[in-house]
């Protein structure tokens, strides 16, 4: 199973993950990215990401994206 940073890399492997606390702000994912995450985890962790969940403060960095995937029960 892929970790989170292994398909963000996969979306955007120019930028390091790792080194920053706002994908969004430091540039790393635009809206388009965010959709092409939401479908990636969708599919590694075989959850459905409710529409209403598709927002920014979700996606910022590692740990929103945790906190996100817990509330389907995953632990990543």
């Amino acid at each position: 199973m892929k970790s989170i940073l292994d398909i963000l890399s996969g979306i955007r492997p120019e930028f390091d993950f790792s080194a920053s606390q706002d994908y969004l702000a430091d540039g790393m994912l635009d809206s388009f990215d965010m959709l092409a995450l939401v479908s990636d985890l969708d599919s590694e962790f075989g959850i459905r990401i409710e529409g209403t969940q598709i927002v920014p403060e979700n996606f910022c960095n590692l740990q929103a994206i945790r906190l996100l995937l817990g509330r389907y029960g995953v632990d990543a």
